[in-house]
């Protein structure tokens, strides 16, 4: 990120927060599950499929983490109860692994195991470094007795291919994506290129294996070229999706929807939506830039 662009998320990270909430809500469907809801609903009346998410995370308590278990099944609940066409996304350390990994595991179990009793789908999310490990052997281990889980690869890191060769032979589904967290070059790939090109070998490599994969991006580019790699490979469209964002890239989102295939859009819910806002900020310095700006305009009213 440039000096320009992170002075202007700084800038952004001391207005308040209420002024941040009215230029964030394009990107969180609301405070509550009912806002989650009728945002997955929105998308479902166009033929788009939801991951629901309910937004917190590196929690610092068990109770907390107990807490963010059973809003999580209340979410299953509502999916069936809606009859949506959606399923839920988890971070790890929102279900405790950072406090202690038995106790996300067993977490992480009781909900995937509450989503095959309504045959809905898991995605445990993939978070910074730190995690990725533990991340990967609590997949394992649950993924042992249900087979309704998947897990995240991120195309920056540099043992990604190596991690995917070893989870292909579990036969398992990914969301593959570039990754966000801000990670060292000695295990991150910095240049956008060589990031684009990791992130077709690893799909190739998913591919060749017969895996799902939600394909996870809103870089044209890439979209491009995985359409060249469905094509070049003929991969039937039951083995991947595509995947965004709420509120980001929605004419590429449509597009990838009217030519036929299978679009899934991430839709976050809660009360700890500013952290996620300003993650996004630093994703997207643009979007900083655009409510500094409406900031200042409305200032001169």
């Amino acid at each position: 990120m440039s000096l320009i662009n992170q002075a202007i998320v700084k800038t952004v990270t001391l207005m308040p927060k209420s002024v941040v909430s009215i230029f964030s809500s394009k990107y969180i469907a609301g405070d509550t599950l009912e806002d989650g809801i009728k945002t997955v609903k929105q998308l479902n009346s166009k033929g788009i499929y939801a991951t629901l998410d309910v937004l917190g995370e590196s929690i610092q308590t068990p109770e907390e983490a107990i807490k963010y278990k059973n809003e999580a099944i209340e979410v299953l609940d509502s999916i069936y109860k809606h009859k949506l066409m959606a399923n839920l996304s988890i971070k790890p350390t929102q279900m405790g692994l950072n406090i202690d990994t038995e106790l996300a595991y067993e977490q992480i179990k009781e909900i995937v195991s509450k989503a095959k009793e309504i045959e809905s789908f898991v995605r445990i999310d993939m978070e910074d470094s730190s995690t990725t490990d533990k991340t990967f052997d609590v997949y394992k281990r649950v993924f042992q007795e249900y087979k309704n889980v998947g897990v995240v690869i991120q195309a920056y890191l540099k043992r990604s291919l190596d991690d995917v060769i070893i989870l292909n032979k579990l036969g398992t589904n990914y969301r593959l994506c570039k990754g966000i967290y801000v990670e060292p070059p000695t295990i991150a790939i910095k240049d956008k290129q060589a990031i684009r090109n990791n992130f077709i070998k690893i799909l190739k490599q998913m591919f060749l294996d017969g895996n799902y994969v939600g394909i996870a991006t809103h870089d044209k580019y890439l979209i491009d070229e995985s359409y060249k790699l469905i094509k070049e490979l003929n991969i039937p469209k039951e083995k991947f999706e595509f995947q965004m964002l709420l509120g980001v890239r929605e004419d590429l989102r449509d597009k990838i929807n009217t030519d036929g295939y299978k679009i899934r859009i991430y839709v976050p819910f809660g009360k700890e939506w500013y952290a996620y806002s300003i993650r996004r900020l630093k994703e997207n310095p643009s979007i900083a830039r655009h409510i500094v700006k409406s900031f200042l305009t409305f200032g001169k009213r």
